[in-house]
Protein backbone atom coordinates (compact mmCIF):
# COMPACT_ATOMS: atom_id res chain seq x y z
CA UNK A 1 0.00 0.00 0.00
CA UNK A 2 2.76 2.75 0.63
CA UNK A 3 4.23 2.00 -2.50
CA UNK A 4 0.92 2.87 -4.57
CA UNK A 5 0.86 5.86 -2.37
CA UNK A 6 4.82 6.83 -3.26
CA UNK A 7 3.76 6.02 -7.01
CA UNK A 8 0.68 8.23 -6.89
CA UNK A 9 2.22 11.09 -4.34
CA UNK A 10 5.27 12.02 -6.88
CA UNK A 11 4.07 12.96 -9.96
CA UNK A 12 1.77 15.05 -7.90
CA UNK A 13 4.97 16.31 -5.81
CA UNK A 14 6.78 16.94 -9.20
CA UNK A 15 4.06 19.07 -10.98
CA UNK A 16 3.98 20.89 -7.95
CA UNK A 17 7.43 21.80 -7.95
CA UNK A 18 7.26 22.85 -11.86
CA UNK A 19 4.15 25.10 -11.07
CA UNK A 20 5.99 27.07 -7.89
CA UNK A 21 9.59 27.28 -9.75
CA UNK A 22 10.87 30.60 -9.01
CA UNK A 23 13.58 31.54 -11.47
CA UNK A 24 16.38 33.38 -9.56
CA UNK A 25 17.51 35.24 -12.91
CA UNK A 26 14.55 37.20 -12.63
CA UNK A 27 15.93 38.76 -8.89
CA UNK A 28 17.03 41.82 -8.92
CA UNK A 29 21.14 41.14 -8.52
CA UNK A 30 23.04 43.99 -8.77
CA UNK A 31 21.64 45.40 -11.76
CA UNK A 32 23.96 47.53 -14.18
CA UNK A 33 24.06 49.40 -17.87
CA UNK A 34 27.03 48.54 -19.50
CA UNK A 35 29.21 51.71 -20.61
CA UNK A 36 31.83 52.51 -23.42
CA UNK A 37 34.53 50.25 -23.08
CA UNK A 38 32.17 47.31 -21.88
CA UNK A 39 30.12 45.40 -24.40
CA UNK A 40 27.84 46.95 -26.17
CA UNK A 41 24.53 47.43 -24.39
CA UNK A 42 22.52 46.03 -27.32
CA UNK A 43 24.61 43.62 -28.69
CA UNK A 44 24.21 40.17 -28.33
CA UNK A 45 27.01 37.19 -29.38
CA UNK A 46 25.98 35.97 -32.63
CA UNK A 47 26.06 31.97 -31.05
CA UNK A 48 23.88 33.55 -28.23
CA UNK A 49 21.39 34.50 -31.32
CA UNK A 50 21.70 31.00 -33.13
CA UNK A 51 21.04 29.20 -29.59
CA UNK A 52 17.87 31.47 -29.34
CA UNK A 53 16.86 30.50 -33.04
CA UNK A 54 17.43 27.21 -32.49
CA UNK A 55 14.80 27.25 -29.42
CA UNK A 56 12.52 29.29 -31.25
CA UNK A 57 12.13 26.13 -33.65
CA UNK A 58 11.10 23.84 -30.56
CA UNK A 59 7.80 23.80 -29.40
CA UNK A 60 6.98 26.03 -26.53
CA UNK A 61 8.58 25.40 -23.18
CA UNK A 62 7.45 25.07 -19.66
CA UNK A 63 8.27 27.37 -18.64
CA UNK A 64 8.54 29.84 -21.32
CA UNK A 65 11.97 29.97 -22.39
CA UNK A 66 14.47 32.89 -21.56
CA UNK A 67 18.10 33.95 -21.75
CA UNK A 68 19.59 37.11 -19.49
CA UNK A 69 22.62 38.95 -19.47
CA UNK A 70 25.17 39.11 -16.40
CA UNK A 71 28.45 40.48 -15.56
CA UNK A 72 30.16 37.55 -13.62
CA UNK A 73 33.82 37.09 -13.31
CA UNK A 74 34.01 40.37 -15.15
CA UNK A 75 32.76 39.32 -18.28
CA UNK A 76 29.64 38.88 -20.13
CA UNK A 77 27.67 36.12 -19.40
CA UNK A 78 24.29 34.36 -20.66
CA UNK A 79 21.67 32.43 -18.46
CA UNK A 80 19.80 30.05 -20.89
CA UNK A 81 16.58 28.74 -18.62
CA UNK A 82 15.77 25.68 -18.71
CA UNK A 83 12.55 23.97 -20.99
CA UNK A 84 10.92 22.09 -17.48
CA UNK A 85 11.53 21.42 -14.36
CA UNK A 86 14.42 19.33 -12.95
CA UNK A 87 16.87 20.27 -15.49
CA UNK A 88 20.00 23.15 -15.24
CA UNK A 89 20.06 26.58 -16.28
CA UNK A 90 22.72 26.71 -18.00
CA UNK A 91 25.30 29.75 -18.34
CA UNK A 92 27.41 30.59 -21.30
CA UNK A 93 30.28 32.72 -21.98
CA UNK A 94 30.13 35.23 -24.98
CA UNK A 95 31.64 32.16 -27.23
CA UNK A 96 28.79 30.06 -26.19
CA UNK A 97 31.01 28.04 -24.13
CA UNK A 98 29.24 26.39 -21.00
CA UNK A 99 30.26 27.55 -17.79
CA UNK A 100 28.20 25.93 -14.94
CA UNK A 101 24.51 25.62 -13.94
CA UNK A 102 24.02 27.98 -11.40
CA UNK A 103 20.68 27.27 -10.90
CA UNK A 104 18.14 24.28 -11.42
CA UNK A 105 18.09 20.46 -11.74
CA UNK A 106 16.83 18.23 -8.49
CA UNK A 107 17.69 20.62 -6.03
CA UNK A 108 17.48 23.93 -7.45
CA UNK A 109 20.84 24.37 -6.63
CA UNK A 110 22.56 23.71 -10.23
CA UNK A 111 25.82 21.96 -10.10
CA UNK A 112 27.71 23.82 -7.75
CA UNK A 113 30.09 24.74 -9.65
CA UNK A 114 29.06 28.24 -9.20
CA UNK A 115 27.66 28.59 -5.90
CA UNK A 116 28.73 32.63 -5.82
CA UNK A 117 26.60 33.18 -9.01
CA UNK A 118 23.76 34.86 -7.94
CA UNK A 119 26.16 36.82 -4.89
CA UNK A 120 28.74 38.27 -7.42
CA UNK A 121 26.66 38.27 -10.96
CA UNK A 122 25.53 41.65 -11.75
CA UNK A 123 22.02 41.48 -13.76
CA UNK A 124 22.31 43.42 -16.87
CA UNK A 125 19.53 42.75 -18.64
CA UNK A 126 16.69 40.23 -20.30
CA UNK A 127 18.01 39.15 -23.45
CA UNK A 128 15.05 37.46 -25.03
CA UNK A 129 11.70 36.04 -24.05
CA UNK A 130 10.22 33.65 -25.92
CA UNK A 131 7.02 35.21 -26.85
CA UNK A 132 4.71 32.07 -27.99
Amino acid sequence: MKYILIIIAFPVLIGEQCSKRKDKSKAPVNQVETTGSEQSKDSIPPCVTQKIEAIKKESKWNPTAQVDEYIYNDKHVYLFSSNCCDQFNILYDDSCNSICAPSGGITGHGDQKCNDFFKAARYVKLVWKDPR
